[in-house]
């Protein structure tokens, strides 16, 4: 897993892609991910497998970065979806993948982790600062378009990115799938997210309150 060094806050990057340098070429087509030459990192068992998911486990990267802030290690990102598949974090049917699926995923990290996590939908942006007051993070679904800010997305949500911090003014988060300079430490106005942010996720909890 190729990570970003991590300059503003004490949670290391991850990548939902294995080689995270590499991922504008990724998103803009100019490199298939079965050519991917980490893809080992991933955790997947063979590069057909890696290809079929890479794109899917944005909230796995997110937990990798939890459990690594955590001090609980960093783990192969295939190899957490692999493990949350019999809480029903994701379905399968045929070669069609859906998820991450909110509720089944918070019972697998509490039962793997210990995670204390909470599902929340309805938010609007501007409670998001208080939120972030009770919560250590927040997997927030936005359009995966956030990526590239001066565009209008066509929709909300779709992708999930990490929130380190919120405040009335902006937020910060670690993007899963962001170009490279555009990974980690993420800041934008909280007017900016708002064309993004679908208003749901999942918040995790401080160690503390479990």
């Amino acid at each position: 897993m190729h990570e970003t060094p991590d300059r503003l806050s004490a949670v290391p990057y991850c990548c939902q892609w294995a080689s995270a340098h590499l991922a504008g070429q990724i998103i803009r087509g100019e490199l298939a991910l079965a050519d991917d030459p980490g893809w080992r990192d991933s955790g997947a068992r063979d590069v057909d497998e890696y290809a079929r998911w890479a794109s899917h486990v944005c909230g796995m990267a997110c937990l990798n970065m939890v459990l690594a802030a955590r001090g609980a290690g960093r783990h192969p990102v295939l190899e957490l979806a692999r493990r949350s598949l019999p809480y029903g974090a994701y379905t399968v049917d045929g070669e069609r993948i859906n998820g991450m699926i909110y509720a089944p995923f918070v019972r697998y990290v509490a039962e793997v982790f210990g995670l204390d996590a909470k599902v929340h939908v309805g938010l609007r942006t501007d409670e998001l600062p208080a939120l972030m007051g009770q919560a250590e993070y927040f997997m927030a679904s936005v359009h995966p378009w956030i990526r590239w800010p001066d565009r209008e997305p066509p929709k909300k949500g779709g992708h999930l990115v990490l929130l380190t911090r919120a405040t009335p003014g902006s937020v910060r988060f670690h993007n899963p799938s962001g170009e490279p300079g555009s990974q980690a430490d993420v800041e934008l106005p909280l007017a900016t997210f708002d064309r993004y942010f679908a208003g749901r996720g999942v918040a995790i909890l401080p160690a503390a309150s479990v």
